[in-house]
């Protein structure tokens, strides 16, 4: 799995257990919806740690609390 793949996995997975929508989400946040859609869809592979910061500000959890998952354990090296 790619970070790009854990991100995505891991934002729906969150909204999920918040009980909110993706679209919900972007309001919360202050991301734009198409930015939040690109994520989710999987047409952006490379969200910045301010975007993520924000979307955790959305979900009212830290940034810490994101990663905390086993999503993020043993991801492919990206070489570009």
């Amino acid at each position: 799995m790619t970070i790009g793949e854990a991100v995505r996995l891991r934002i729906l997975e969150l909204c999920e257990s918040e009980n909110i929508s993706v679209n919900k989400l972007s309001t919360l946040s202050g991301v734009t919806q198409s930015t939040v859609n690109n994520i989710i869809s999987g047409r952006n592979h490379s969200t910045t740690v301010s975007t993520i910061q924000k979307l955790c500000d959305g979900l009212g959890i830290t940034i810490e609390t994101f990663f905390h998952s086993p999503l993020f354990r043993g991801l492919e090296q990206e070489i570009h």
